[in-house]
């Protein structure tokens, strides 16, 4: 079998790449320097060309490169042209959305019935991609992601954060009334296989929060990674991005942390 990954060199990309290699499924990641994002034909030439089972769309605008309305046209635009091209070669697309869709306006946990209410930035694109991507495939499945976790820094994950936190400012101070979605990225990559292989098409989402706040998280990370960074609780900002799909068993936190 074969997989076509868009973000292939970003956090869950390397990831889910690593993973589909070891259940021996083949993996073509998307050059946008060769396939152009912004040229339908090139992109449903590309996908005819290599010919996969799935495409997992994983890329959002990361690194900008001063294209008009760049972000738009990536986290938008483009999803639906795949979903598109896909619908019309028959292969299966995974679109990893975010929990980002939803505004701090309102309080979670969220299941597949809460609406989607962000107006501006990423959330709103997000939002606006899943939309587009429903009617340009009503076979795609959309999976809504939380903040990943790895297992050391050197990705754009929560371990990153909190290094980043603790060389900038010698502390991390940790929001005690901050309950964030989120979910350790091996579990994330092996529930996007599942969710190509064996599940019917609809909406998803991916996250391994219980109950937790974030001071309680990054305590716990912390003691995994043996202490190395001071953690402090603030009372910040209350927010709920949590979010809940009866259908998937994603592994809770509790299974890695020591938490309360």
């Amino acid at each position: 079998m074969k997989a076509l990954l868009t973000g292939a060199n970003g956090t869950i990309g390397m990831a889910l790449r690593k993973l589909l290699n070891q259940n021996h499924i083949e993996v073509i990641g998307w050059n946008r320097d060769e396939v152009p994002v912004d040229d339908y034909q090139r992109m449903e030439d590309f996908v005819r060309e290599t010919q996969p089972d799935f495409l997992f769309h994983l890329a959002f605008a990361s690194k900008l490169t001063g294209i008009e309305n760049e972000t738009w046209k990536i986290n938008y635009e483009w999803p639906g042209e795949l979903a598109w091209i896909t619908r019309k070669l028959k292969v299966k697309f995974v679109f990893t959305s975010t929990n980002l869709v939803f505004s701090n306006r309102q309080s979670g946990p969220f299941d597949t019935t809460s609406k989607p209410d962000a107006e501006s930035g990423y959330g709103y694109e997000k939002r606006m991609a899943e939309e587009r991507v429903r009617s340009q495939n009503p076979d795609a499945l959309i999976a809504r992601l939380g903040w990943q976790i790895g297992h050391a820094a050197g990705s754009n994950n929560m371990i990153d954060y909190l290094q980043r936190q603790m060389d900038d400012n010698g502390i991390i101070r940790a929001n005690v009334n901050w309950k964030p979605a989120c979910s350790f990225l091996a579990d994330t990559c092996s529930q996007l296989i599942d969710l190509a292989a064996d599940c019917p098409p609809s909406l998803y989402q991916l996250d391994a929060n219980e109950h937790w706040n974030f001071f309680e998280i990054a305590t716990a990370l912390n003691k995994l990674h043996g202490n190395p960074w001071k953690v402090e609780a603030v009372s910040g900002e209350i927010m709920d991005n949590r979010m809940t799909d009866a259908r998937l068993q994603l592994p809770s936190l509790i299974n890695y942390l020591d938490l309360p």
